[in-house]
């Protein structure tokens, strides 16, 4: 594909994400947001500036609720079977706001509390070790890291927060992968989340007869004392599987790509000069794991004073987190290349920021500390099987990772 050149509005979004970063660096080029053209011809604007996005995050008369304030949406011009509809037809955390945002975000943010996710590093070091274990029998071939690596850890991890039986490990796995793919055609995306749909049916059903200390009980506990739905319940489930996972695969997949073609920033790292901590940081600014998140609507007419923009009441609006952690106002001239000693590195916005800060962000963050830091230990001669630009990305504008992930484990 042809990225366009000139800019010009509106701009049409690749569905299948193959130029990310560049599509990124052009919406840039037309200021603080840009008029864009998503796939199935939904108009939108995408916000690329950081310190507006940050206003937008957190004005009040900035919703996530269609039903209530998407004009296209209530006037019945999106299509039933738009593939990303879904996006916007769940009821759960990602799309309310205000008290309702509270009310659904609650259950959530128990279950992601401090002592939860302290409590799980043990198990993550657990699962890593098993995992490594299991690459050591294919040390000496070709293997798909992403595959075998980056999906499984924060899958397993996921497990153990819902405690999924055995059963299901498998079928969430396979079915997860093509919810985030937005090149689907109509009836290959609702199979996808028909199936999902079914496996948390499945999966509640066996929670709610053998309840737990886990987030599956902690959820349909919620439910049962009145302050979630059904459908509110499954949506949330929806929420934490497709978002919570698919982040941190990303962040794996993307500091493992970063880390074996800048073999002297490894070295800082396993040499103890910088920390994993800032491996972690440095990877989700400049492959923000998300990289357009939709959608949020105008409530009112939305004027912002500092850049002159102004959204129109019922208009869409997509978060574009790849452009913004790419700012060359904020991270300097050289906001492109990676750098694990960046002092910016922090100031990024790939897990959000206000009442809509992602609930799991911390729980990625020490996933992601502690499965590279003992990969890197275990396999130091890790590296790319392909040179970097040979790397397939995931066909999607809103997730940011590759395909597949060849590596060989030994020099």
């Amino acid at each position: 594909m042809t990225l366009q050149a000139t800019p010009g509005c509106p701009y049409r979004v690749d569905p299948t994400g193959a130029h990310i970063q560049s599509e990124a660096s052009i919406l840039r080029t037309f200021g603080p947001a840009a008029r864009v053209m998503l796939p199935g011809d939904i108009p939108a604007w995408s916000v690329t500036d950081p310190s507006l996005i940050r206003r937008l995050l957190v004005n009040p008369d900035v919703s996530k609720d269609a039903a209530q304030h998407w004009a296209a949406y209530i006037a019945g011009q999106i299509p039933a079977d738009w593939p990303q509809r879904i996006w916007v037809d769940v009821r759960n955390a990602l799309t309310a706001s205000g008290k309702e945002h509270r009310r659904l975000r609650r259950p959530l943010a128990r279950a992601f509390s401090p002592r939860r996710v302290r409590s799980l590093v043990p198990r993550i070091e657990a699962i890593t070790a098993q995992l490594l274990d299991g690459l050591e029998a294919v040390s000496g071939e070709v293997i798909d890291l992403r595959a075998r690596f980056a999906w499984r850890l924060p899958l397993l991890v996921i497990n153990e927060l819902f405690q999924t039986p055995d059963h299901l490990h498998h079928d969430f796995r396979d079915t997860a992968g093509a919810l985030f793919a937005t090149d689907l055609s109509p009836a290959a995306a609702l199979t996808a989340w028909e199936r999902l749909y079914e496996l948390i049916a499945a999966l509640i059903t066996h929670k709610a007869q053998h309840p737990a200390d886990d987030l599956s009980s902690d959820l349909i506990a919620a439910r049962d004392a009145g302050d979630l739905t059904d459908r509110e319940l499954a949506d949330s489930f929806v929420l934490i599987i497709s978002a919570g996972h698919e982040t941190t695969v990303n962040l794996l997949d993307h500091a493992v790509v970063n880390l074996t073609d800048h073999r002297d920033q490894l070295a800082l790292v396993t040499g103890g000069q910088v920390s994993w901590d800032a491996v972690v940081e440095e990877t989700l600014r400049h492959q923000a794991p998300v990289a357009n998140l939709i959608l949020r609507f105008a409530a009112t007419d939305v004027v912002d004073e500092a850049t002159g923009v102004r959204f129109a009441q019922g208009d869409a609006i997509v978060i574009s987190y790849a452009a913004a952690n790419r700012d060359p106002h904020v991270h300097g001239p050289d906001a492109n290349a990676f750098d694990v000693q960046r002092p910016t590195s922090h100031d990024h916005l790939a897990f959000g920021f206000g009442p809509h800060l992602c609930v799991g962000a911390e729980l990625a963050r020490l996933e992601a500390r502690i499965g590279l830091q003992r990969l890197f230990e275990r396999f130091p001669d890790l590296h790319l099987a392909v040179d970097p630009d040979q790397l397939q990305p995931l066909p999607s504008y809103i997730s940011n990772g590759h395909q597949r992930l060849p590596v060989r484990l030994g020099p």
